[in-house]
């Protein structure tokens, strides 16, 4: 027969404390989780799904306001191209492999055909025809001309655009930094080296204003 003793006085403490302690950290846990939720629900406000007709936006694209009504569904290239009439940037895969869409948003390169127009409400967008035109020749473009470093000439918008970001970040980048911006950006002519020429040309002149 098994005789149950009495438990003592620092037993029943240990486990009153350990029972208190339990409870103040679940307490805890779910405080969190409801705060943790509360923040989530009133980050969304500025999210809220739109559509799915046609809906009026304001897009700064090269340094102008240009009001524009657009499906949700409608990418940022879409509009570009079909909206405002800036062909400068090219539609070629449509999937975020060949970087011939590129533009700058904010300064950094992104793949139009990835961006839906009205994610860019707030945003600064720039196209190839915001960087320089035919009478305005940026020196990375100039540099291009000179180097022979377009074929077809189809993809050489969205290098242009993805080294201009990168002279506008770095004055003097050097050959590796000059093939990682431009790594994003596929030519299938292969005028690879004549692109990392011009561009290591604007490099070593020091003239990389853009």
């Amino acid at each position: 027969m098994r005789i149950k003793l009495p438990r003592t006085v620092d037993e029943q403490i240990s486990r009153r404390s350990f029972l208190r302690g339990v409870g103040a950290s679940a307490m805890a846990g779910a405080i969190a989780k409801v705060t943790a939720a509360a923040q989530s629900v009133e980050s969304m406000d500025d999210q809220r799904p739109v559509g799915p007709e046609a809906v009026k936006l304001v897009l700064q694209v090269n340094g102008k306001g240009h009001e524009v009504e657009v499906e949700p569904r409608v990418t940022l290239l879409d509009v570009l191209r079909n909206r405002l009439q800036l062909t400068g940037t090219k539609e070629v895969c449509d999937r975020a492999t060949c970087g011939a869409c590129t533009v700058l948003v904010n300064g950094q390169p992104v793949y139009s055909c990835m961006k839906l127009a009205v994610e860019m409400k707030a945003q600064e967008i720039t196209t190839i025809e915001g960087i320089g035109g035919p009478n305005n020749l940026t020196p990375i473009q100039r540099a291009f001309v000179e180097c022979d470093a377009l074929m077809c000439g189809y993809c050489t918008p969205g290098f242009v655009t993805s080294l201009t970001a990168l002279f506008r970040a770095k004055q003097n980048p050097t050959l590796e930094e000059i093939k990682k911006a431009c790594s994003g950006n596929l030519c299938r002519c292969g005028t690879y080296p004549n692109i990392f020429r011009a561009a290591q040309r604007v490099a070593e002149s020091g003239s990389s204003k853009t």
